[in-house]
């Protein structure tokens, strides 16, 4: 029987980014934008309050574009605060790497398994999405999953008894599938 799990977001991960005021390197982005029009460009900011004293910063999603370029459909989400555009805004590996950013997704992301009819098994076949890029580690995953300690995890992908056509070591965002014998 195949299962499916999903690895879903539950909030906005953390942005890495030196602060200027303090010794924090964390800022939580709560989806606010601001939006700056001089003339006929147009400049607009996701902003983000560090974790430790609450300073803001700007990370640019705009720059002195032409206002005519620019969806009206952006425009207004950018308006409006769309907490949803900043989740899409902060997957862009462009915008992350123009602003010299990256993120920090722990405890910002749970596992749907979809109950735990699968749990007294002896082999279980799962698949794996990611509803967004999160990268988690395969066996944390499978163990989180399973009810299972890395350990026991990580002994019975060496004893070939956890097989998957992918690499379970290191870091994955994408979607993956694997088997598990017990």
């Amino acid at each position: 029987m195949l299962k499916d799990w999903v690895v879903m977001p539950t909030c906005l991960p953390l942005v890495i980014r030196r602060c200027h005021a303090c010794p924090s390197g964390r800022f939580r982005a709560g989806g606010k934008f601001r939006v700056n029009a001089n003339h006929k460009v147009v400049d607009a900011w996701l902003l983000a309050l560090c974790t430790g004293c609450g300073d803001t910063t700007k990370i640019t999603v705009l720059e002195r574009v032409n206002v005519r370029s620019v969806r009206p459909e952006l425009l207004g989400r950018l308006h409006g605060n769309d907490s949803g555009l900043a989740a899409e805004l902060l997957q862009d590996p462009v915008l992350r790497r123009r602003n010299r950013i990256a993120l920090d997704w722990d405890d910002a992301w749970r596992l749907d398994t979809g109950g735990s009819d699968h749990l007294g098994r002896e082999v279980i076949d799962v698949s794996v999405r990611f509803a967004a890029r999160i990268p988690v580690r395969p066996l944390r995953l499978i163990a989180e999953g399973c009810g299972l300690s890395r350990a026991e995890v990580a002994r019975l992908l060496t004893q070939g008894k956890l097989v998957s056509a992918g690499r379970l070591d290191g870091k994955l965002s994408g979607d993956f599938g694997f088997t598990l014998k017990r």
